[in-house]
């Protein structure tokens, strides 16, 4: 069966996990954290800045620790020293 793209004025479902949600009608379906409508990648966007995480929820009150903690889990795996094998 060939792929097809849906048409031009669909609009995407929304989708959900626990810690993140996009939804056309909110922001526009720009990722959020979920229960917030704060986007995702303000996390990022102000640790590459320079924020701490205390300054960002500072900012935004609305966003958990643990959700902002865990949203960070998948770099620190990527930055976790691994076994070179020869």
């Amino acid at each position: 069966m060939p792929l097809t793209k849906p048409p031009a004025n669909s609009v995407p479902a929304a989708t959900s996990s626990p810690l993140i949600h996009t939804d056309p009608e909110i922001l526009g379906g720009t990722p959020v954290f979920a229960g917030t409508r704060v986007p995702v990648a303000v996390l990022f966007e102000n640790l590459a800045d320079g924020l701490t995480l205390d300054e960002i929820l500072d900012s935004y009150p609305t966003l958990p620790r643990e959700q902002a903690i865990e949203a960070l889990r998948p770099a620190e795996t990527l930055l976790e020293p691994r076994e070179c094998v020869s």
